[in-house]
């Protein structure tokens, strides 16, 4: 059984920074890849960013050079670094074992002056 809780969701102005972490339960996280999603309000859920078990990352076009994932897999953590913040990333962040049924029960980033 795997269990993702993510953490560090808040309130910040245009243009500020959040660090979102997700911990994770299960042997396995060490070879799985993990990703970060988002749901804004009366959105379907998107895809943000991904990072392979190996490091390798990949991001969708509107976080690109604003975000950033990394994991610790000593900690079994995964974390984003979101710079530049602007009104449209508000959402419901959720982290997910990339692929699979495993999801967090998310995060709130509001983004407003």
């Amino acid at each position: 059984q795997v269990q993702l809780v993510e953490s560090g969701g808040g309130l910040v102005q245009p243009g500020g920074s959040l660090r979102l972490s997700c911990a994770a339960s299960g042997s396995m996280f060490r070879f799985a890849a993990m990703a970060w999603h988002r749901q804004a309000p009366g959105k379907e859920r998107e895809w943000v960013a991904i990072i392979t078990s190996g490091g390798s990352t990949n991001y969708t076009d509107s976080v690109k050079g604003r975000f950033t994932i990394s994991r610790d897999n000593a900690k079994n953590m995964v974390y984003m670094q979101m710079n530049s913040l602007k009104p449209e990333d508000t959402a419901v962040y959720y982290c997910r074992v990339a692929g699979s049924r495993y999801w967090g029960q998310g995060t709130q980033v509001t983004v407003s002056s």
